[in-house]
This record gives C-alpha cells, structure tokens and sequence, in this order.
C-alpha cells in the first residue's frame, strides 16, 4: 500500500486512546501527513491526557465509542471513508482476563468481528483505485503462541497455543482476520508483537506497577520465582514497525515484531531499582540497594507462560524495520518519564 504520490491516508484506529495506540498516534501526528480517526471506548485503561498535545490538530478526529456497537462500526465507516483500519483495541491484562473472561471475549472477539463486517461491507463497495489501496492491519500478541523452552523464538509459522483467556481470544480474533481475508478477499495483514513498554503505560503493567511501587515505598510483587522471560520492545518502536507493516507490508501476510531484549521479569525489576537509585538519590531507600528490598515474590499466576522471544528477521528484511532503542537507555529514560509524571 501507500502512500502512492504522496498521497496521505485517513486511517482509522481502534483503541487509540491506550499506551501503544496512543503512541501510535502522536507518531503518525509528528512524523507522517497522515490523519487519524480514534474510535476508543475510554475504559479504564485508556489515558485521553496521553493524546492532549494533538487534540485540536485538523487531522484527528476522536470518536467515543465501543467496537462491539455494530451500527456505531458502521456509520464511522461511511461517515470518515477510512483509507485504512489499525485495530488496536483490545482487553489486554492477562490477571483480569482469568478473573472475569467475559469482557475479553466480547471486546476481542466479537468487536474484532464488527470491524471485519463493517471493513467487508465498506470493501466491497470502493472503487478499485480505493480498495487497491485499503488494508486493515490487526494488532495481535505474541501471547498466542503459548510460551517457549529455553532456546528458540517464535515467528510467523508458529502454531498458536495460547494459555489464558486473554491470549485465547485474541488467538481466535486472530483466526477471525485469516478467515475474512482468505473468504472475502479482505485485505489483511497482522502483526505481533513481544512485551511493550514506554511512557504513558498503565500502571497495572510490570514496569509502571514497579515504579510507582518503588516511589511510594509499597511492596513490589513479583509471580513465583522471577524467572519468566519476556522480550521487551520500546513503544515507540512498536509504532514505527506498525506503520511499516501498514504501508509496506504484503497483503494475507503476518509479522512478528520483537526489542532483541530478552530479561526475567526479576531482572527487570532490579533494573528498575538500580535507576531509581540513581535518580532519586535523596529517596530514603535509594541507598544500599534499598528499593530492592521491597521486592516480593507472590503466588505464581495460574498458566503462566514461561518465556517469550520474538525472531524478527522477516520484517527487518522484508520491511527494513529494526528497533532502535537499547532496554538499557529506554527503561531509564521510562522511569525519568514516570518521576516527572506521577
């Protein structure tokens, strides 16, 4: 796809409103002539403040508004005439998912669905100059894949075999795009992508809980033993792989996307001490390794997947993406973000 002769794409994103989706969009904001269509429920793990440098731009249009409302899905097709669709929006904690699965279902599955019905409907009825141009790219995780022994990475052959409620639907949202491409003629692409961290996370994820722990002198949880391995990708280079497999990426094909930066989880949080040390050295327990002495193993969530690690070779040679930012400087340069946001 393109942005052939210049031309720049209204592109309609679900879940904008959230950590990647947000960063999404005050990507495509700064960098690209691009517009913006956010569709976002605003649940609680949507940040609008996260949006508010780029609310009065000419080129971003918010809508407040539920993905599983099939009539609402339809009139934002008609009314905007989306060049594109980037379906980010999704429940994706993984202790609510096992908690309560019902939302998962519903928001992942069937408000998967509703943006494939109304993506066909909208489709079919395009001039072939415009729906040679239409994609609808699907946001997935690595997740679907289950997890890994202690060598080798997943890539885009892996078979799926996802372990919570939270991964399982967004497996079967998966399958749902395959489907509507291969029956259809709906011109797909998917990406997935390894453990996201940045600015503006919500903090009920590993990192933001660790620091705003950390700062406040509350325990630390972390699962069992610590040693779960997870690959962690920047957000921001998230994003730019997000638009390379947009606009470059080739129609029915799926990408993975991955930071090359494999860490335990008590690693990580160490990490985390170590920099807080370093930035809040007038902290009461920024000496002698205090901030670590918070850290608390708990009971091991239920099906815990052990170790994830991403194989990114195809979009580096197909796409010419690679991520840009070392774990080291990002984490560092994520906690100065959440000292000076609290």
């Amino acid at each position: 796809m393109t942005e052939q002769n210049g031309h720049a794409l209204k592109i309609l994103i679900s879940g904008g409103s959230g950590f990647i989706g947000s960063a999404l969009i005050r990507h495509i904001m700064a960098q690209t002539p691009h517009s913006v269509i956010n569709l976002d429920k605003l649940t609680y793990a949507a940040n609008p403040l996260s949006l508010s440098s780029i609310t009065d731009s000419q080129r971003y249009h918010f809508i407040k508004g539920d993905i599983c409302d099939d009539k609402l899905v339809k009139s934002v097709f008609e009314h905007y005439q989306p060049d594109a669709v980037m379906h980010l929006a999704a429940e994706s904690h993984v202790d609510r998912s096992i908690a309560g699965p019902a939302a998962f279902i519903q928001t992942n599955i069937v408000g998967t669905f509703n943006l494939l019905e109304a993506s066909r409907i909208f489709f079919n009825d395009l001039p072939s100059h415009k729906a040679k141009r239409f994609r609808f790219h699907h946001i997935s995780t690595d997740e679907v894949f289950g997890d890994l022994p202690q060598t080798g990475y997943f890539n885009e052959q892996n078979a799926y075999a996802p372990s919570s409620p939270y991964s399982a639907s967004k497996a079967s949202s998966d399958h749902l795009v395959k489907a509507w491409h291969r029956t259809y003629g709906l011109p797909t692409l998917i990406s997935y992508c390894s453990n996201n961290y940045g600015p503006y996370q919500h903090p009920e994820k590993l990192i933001p809980l660790t620091i705003t722990r950390a700062i406040s002198g509350e325990p630390i949880p972390i699962y069992g033993n610590g040693q779960q391995i997870r690959d962690w990708l920047h957000v921001e280079d998230h994003v730019e792989a997000l638009l390379a497999v947009l606009t470059r990426g080739h129609v029915g094909e799926s990408y993975t996307i991955g930071g090359n930066n494999e860490h335990t989880n008590l690693q990580v949080v160490q990490l985390i001490c170590k920099h807080l040390s370093t930035l809040m050295p007038e902290h009461h327990l920024a000496t002698n390794n205090g901030f670590e002495l918070l850290i608390r193993h708990v009971e091991d969530r239920l099906g815990h997947d052990q170790r994830y690690a991403i194989d990114a070779s195809k979009i580096t040679t197909e796409l010419n993406w690679t991520p840009k930012r070392s774990f080291e400087d990002g984490l560092r340069n994520t906690v100065q973000w959440y000292l000076a946001n609290s």
